[in-house]
């Protein structure tokens, strides 16, 4: 069932089921004659008013509902479900004008004073709900303030322009992926894929800095040649070679601290 084809119209005869549904549990009939604390009936304890009028406006307003919904609604006798509805609607509306009209009946039925009773409110709610019910039921098709959709259509999301790329860039939500084939960056994990525009630019004396991983630990040396090592080359990471001396290397670490690699055996350039 497809809510969304719902009208306003359909809106209206639901809520008048509503209201009937609550008012079949109120008084059927009051009386100015009838003894202190006598509970007064309600719709429910007369048969010919629940079946003419509750249980008809409900299964009315129900068919009417259920054949807007269903795109194929099977057929009763030839004919569709919103008009049965419409039917049982407009009966249910007449009966509750007959019981408004006949209240000497609920004197017979329940024993009340011979003062006559009157409609109570239980029955005088029934007969506007099945009235309301049976008009929109008839001019929900013909009223145009009626036929719009009850549930209005979601909004549309706003298209995307033509080629504008997702937020984040490739790997969204993820950090931006490096470059394929460029060169690593410090504390990048060893054989990962490196970023290529962080290395400088070759001085004039011919040497290219690059980046290098060691095989194993290695110690890094000050530049003015104390003994005492400044770091510790681990293997797996990815250091940036900025200056050749002889045989050694200064390398500049992740924190960016520079020392002297003089072991440059077995070492992988990126």
């Amino acid at each position: 069932m497809n809510i969304r084809s719902l009208t306003r119209g359909d809106g209206v005869v639901i809520g008048a089921a509503v209201l009937l549904f609550i008012a079949s549990f109120l008084d059927f009939y009051s009386s100015d004659g009838a003894p202190a604390g006598l509970d007064m009936p309600s719709l429910w304890a007369s048969g010919p008013v629940l079946m003419s009028v509750v249980l008809a406006g409900v299964i009315g307003a129900a068919l009417v509902a259920v054949g807007r919904g269903l795109t194929q609604a099977p057929k009763v006798a030839g004919l569709e479900l919103g008009q049965v509805g419409v039917a049982l609607t407009v009966f249910a509306a007449w009966s509750a004008l007959g019981n408004i009209f006949d209240p000497a009946s609920a004197n017979n039925n329940f024993g009340g004073s011979s003062d006559g009773p009157s409609a109570g409110i239980g029955l005088i709610l029934a007969l506007v709900a099945t009235l309301l019910m049976a008009a929109a039921a008839i001019a929900a098709p013909l009223v145009p303030a009626l036929r719009g959709s009850l549930i209005p259509a979601p909004r549309p999301a706003a298209p995307q322009p033509y080629g504008a790329q997702p937020p984040g860039g490739y790997g969204y939500p993820g950090a931006q992926q490096p470059p394929f084939g460029g060169q690593p960056q410090p504390g990048q994990p060893y054989g990962g894929q490196p970023q290529q525009a962080q290395a400088p630019q070759p001085p004039a004396g011919g040497f290219s800095p690059f980046w290098f991983a060691v095989p194993v630990p290695r110690p890094l040396f000050a530049e003015d040649g104390s003994p005492t090592p400044i770091a510790e080359l681990a293997p797996g990471t990815w250091y940036l070679a900025v200056e050749q001396r002889g045989a050694a290397l200064v390398a500049q670490t992740q924190d960016g601290r520079r020392g002297v690699l003089q072991d440059t055996s077995g070492i992988q350039r990126g």
